[in-house]
């Protein structure tokens, strides 16, 4: 790893670490649940993540590791999250910077009670202007549910259909897990999460 790289991903750990903390403050991401990533490199494909099992409200540098495309850990000590599969395809397909994964008690909740429907719309709401390229309170969200599984490769070819064939979704909810997200980087991924877990909240609470 270069100077420039390592530096690069020095900057990126410290800001994972700095947004477990804070999403555990919140209690987004309670025990060790809840998986954190952003992209190190585009080509070829590198991205820092969070190691398995560990607290999020006490992450450290050293709890972020580098991996490469294929999900090997090519820099740090421990092992990638379970889903590391689901961040890369979200990397890929969304070309996205930054993916993070929450356990909040509302995304648990409303996806196991939309579950059937496959998703849910959220709409009307001024919040939703904070997610990129949504100018209008009148926009129209939908966030798909997807079937849980512990099968990492089909659950992340699974994940890459939803995407296809929702390709303006800013989001999907895995069932009785909880929200993915993401955004061109770190920054944009985590005012993401924080408008959807506010939504989901409100949507949770004034449901029938």
């Amino acid at each position: 790893m270069s100077k420039s790289d390592a530096e690069n991903f020095s900057s990126l750990a410290t800001l994972l670490v700095e947004a477990g903390r804070d999403f555990y403050r919140r209690g987004w991401v309670m025990g060790t649940s809840g998986n954190f990533s952003a992209v190190a490199s585009r080509e070829p494909l590198r991205l820092a993540i969070t190691a398995s099992g560990m607290d999020k409200g006490r992450l450290a540098e050293e709890n972020i590791l580098q991996i490469d495309e294929g999900g090997n850990v090519i820099a740090g000590e421990g092992r990638p999250s379970d889903e590391t599969l689901l961040h890369l395809t979200v990397a890929r397909v969304r070309e996205a910077g930054a993916v993070l994964h929450t356990h909040s008690v509302w995304s648990t909740i409303l996806s196991e009670a939309m579950g059937d429907e496959g998703g849910f719309a959220i709409e009307g709401y001024e919040m939703l202007k904070g997610l990129s390229n949504v100018r209008t309170h009148l926009h129209r969200e939908w966030l798909p549910v997807i079937e849980n599984s512990q099968d990492m490769t089909a659950l992340a070819r699974v994940v890459e259909d939803a995407l296809a064939r929702h390709k303006d979704a800013h989001a999907f909810l895995l069932r009785g897990h909880g929200l993915y997200t993401w955004g061109r980087d770190l920054k944009e991924a985590r005012r993401h999460t924080e408008i959807l877990e506010f939504l989901l909240e409100v949507t949770g609470r004034t449901r029938k």
